[in-house]
This record gives structure tokens, C-alpha cells and sequence, in this order.
């Protein structure tokens, strides 16, 4: 599969569709089963709470991994995706009430790397009621 977003079709400013994803503990059970990661914070409401936490909290991964399809959809190939950082900034709290909790994720590209290699940076905004969970996102991303 190759990037169908052409190189030198964007420039720094473009915006890439903004996305919502909706994340429940189903979800979250999922994921720990596919990850392997099933610290109690992510799936037990009394132990997230003992240890300080608002509720139960959806794993970093699972975010970042939520937060960088605004890319690979937009790009439509996951495979363009060359680098890829965030710093966590603040948890998205899932709560067992049936609606559970919504990550909300923008993106634009901030600047053209390397026109040889067709390499942009892409800066992501991403939010969960309200609040910036993620920092930082930026994914470096080849064009065709």
C-alpha cells in the first residue's frame, strides 16, 4: 500500500480531518487482551480509585493508537507513518456509564521535512472531555 495524499499537494497549514473516537470498557478489555496489559487501573473501578485515580483510565497506547488513525486514514496507508511521539499529559477516564468517554483528535501539518524523502510532520491536537491527554503528538509521515 502507498500514501494516496501526494507531497507536493500539502503545505504546512494543511489540515487533516478532524476525528472522534468513542472508547468504552469493552473496548478496554480488548485492548488488554490484544496488548497483554492488564494492570487493574484499566478495567477495575475500586482499584483505579485506591491508587488516585478519577475512574478507570484508558492505556497510553490505546490512546496514541487512537490518536494517530487521523494519520494513516488521512495518508490511507498505516505503513507511511515514520515516526511517531507523544508526552501523556493527562489520562482519558473511561466511566461505566454506558457511554463511556469520547478522544477527539485534529491535525494539521506543521512543516515539510525532506522533499527528497516526501516527508512531512504532522502535530496532532488531542483532547478527552476537554482536557489535552496528549502532548506533543507528532507523527512524521512519507507522501507519495
Amino acid at each position: 500500500m502507498t500514501a494516496s495524499v501526494s507531497y507536493a499537494d500539502v503545505e504546512p497549514g494543511t489540515e487533516l480531518p478532524a476525528r472522534e473516537f468513542p472508547v468504552d470498557r469493552a473496548a478496554l478489555v480488548r485492548y488488554a487482551g490484544a496488548s497483554g496489559d492488564f494492570n487493574p487501573i484499566h478495567w477495575n473501578e475500586r482499584f483505579a480509585r485506591e491508587v488516585g485515580l478519577p475512574d478507570v483510565i484508558a492505556h497510553g497506547m490505546f490512546t496514541m493508537a487512537e490518536a494517530v488513525r487521523v494519520v494513516t486514514d488521512w495518508v490511507g496507508d498505516p505503513g507511511a507513518v515514520v515516526d511517531y511521539g507523544v508526552r501523556f499529559t493527562k489520562p482519558v477516564v473511561v466511566p461505566d456509564d454506558g457511554v463511556g468517554a469520547v478522544i477527539e483528535v485534529s491535525g494539521k501539518v506543521a512543516v515539510k521535512l525532506d522533499d527528497e524523502a516526501r516527508t512531512v510532520r504532522v502535530d496532532l491536537m488531542v483532547k478527552s472531555a476537554g482536557q489535552k491527554v496528549l502532548g506533543m503528538a507528532r507523527v512524521v509521515v512519507r507522501l507519495a
